[in-house]
């Protein structure tokens, strides 16, 4: 009979310390419920992370966890899942920790297809150190570090997972609960680097920054749920949706204009190209809804499984029993009198 797993088996008993209405409580809260839902064995799963508010999560699972440095926590899943590849390996980063001091190796780790959960928490601040604005502080940001706007555009997540030729690309918010937890439980099943960016909330540093997505009025006007073969729809009554207009897309209203439920595109998260999947991440809220849910997932062959597969291969041809019979059969070795 096989195993059942509830959200209570993630859990421990350690008391969680964020700042009360913090968003990283709720994502917490649907990691638990997504890891029940995958089903993989507490003892079989392993949450690293780096250092930020975010990074504390690994303290709040009942499964093997590890708090690593600045930045270095895609560097550590990946040894992680090399080592021992029957491990599922979930990697925690804020917006600083990945993409300023961990940003060559979140571009590696995706480049390289390890398979690895890369979280991505996205309050667009830096929290841990006091409010300094982020790679993903807008241009003209006000934070403790620039006083008077930041003069620097800023990275979009998205754009440098597709730029590091990534195959798995989702997006969650932390009020959207029930949304967040169908993109982690599409990228735990997912096999390579799955990259989920989640939009969360900072109620100390950056109170509100994702309000036009999260506001109850507005939100329907300004995301869109995305689901592989389904409609691109959107707006409070599903009235409204993306059509082709040239090489980019458009939002029209159904009905309006000429525009039929016919001239609707309907997502395609599997095919190779990834040309329209760019457009639709980098969808920004305004003039177009920013995309939710699961962008891309596509299969490709995967870092560790290729570097196994390598090592039976030379193992079979070379037949060293050890270290010592390597280095002597290489005789690149010399002797010091």
């Amino acid at each position: 009979m096989e195993q059942t797993f509830t959200p209570q088996d993630y859990k421990n008993q350690l008391n969680v310390r964020w700042c009360p209405g913090c968003g990283d409580h709720a994502i917490l809260n649907v990691l638990h419920k997504a890891m029940a839902e995958v089903g993989v064995a507490p003892h079989d799963t392993v949450v690293v992370s780096g250092i930020g508010c975010s990074s504390r999560l690994p303290y709040y699972m009942n499964t093997y966890g590890m708090h690593t440095i600045h930045g270095r926590a895609a560097a550590i899943a990946t040894g992680v899942k090399t080592a021992n590849p029957q491990l599922t390996v979930w990697q925690i980063s804020g917006d600083g920790d990945g993409l300023a001091i961990g940003g060559n190796h979140f571009i590696h780790a995706v480049r390289r297809n390890v398979d690895i959960n890369m979280l991505l928490f996205n309050n667009k601040i830096y929290g841990l150190t006091k409010g300094q604005y982020s790679p993903t502080s807008a241009r003209g940001t006000i934070s403790k570090s620039s006083p008077y706007g930041t003069t620097e555009d800023p990275f979009i997540p998205a754009e440098l997972c597709f730029g590091a030729r990534g195959n798995f690309f989702a997006r969650g918010i932390d009020v959207a609960l029930d949304t967040t937890k169908e993109v982690l439980v599409a990228a735990a099943r997912h096999k390579g680097a799955s990259v989920v960016e989640i939009l969360q909330n900072c109620v100390i540093f950056n109170n509100g920054i994702h309000t036009c997505i999260t506001d109850k009025e507005r939100r329907f006007d300004h995301t869109i749920h995305l689901r592989h073969g389904e409609k691109m729809l959107f707006g409070k009554d599903m009235e409204k949706g993306l059509v082709q207009d040239g090489f980019g897309l458009k939002a029209v209203t159904v009905g309006e204009d000429g525009y039929t439920m016919d001239d609707v595109l309907v997502h395609d998260a599997h095919t190779p190209s990834n040309f329209l999947h760019q457009q639709l991440a980098m969808m920004d809220g305004d003039s177009l809804p920013l995309a939710i849910g699961v962008i891309r997932d596509v299969q490709a062959p995967t870092y560790e499984s290729d570097v196994q597969a390598q090592v039976a291969e030379v193992r079979a041809k070379k037949n060293y029993s050890g270290l010592r019979e390597l280095i002597l059969a290489t005789k690149e070795t010399w002797e010091v009198k």
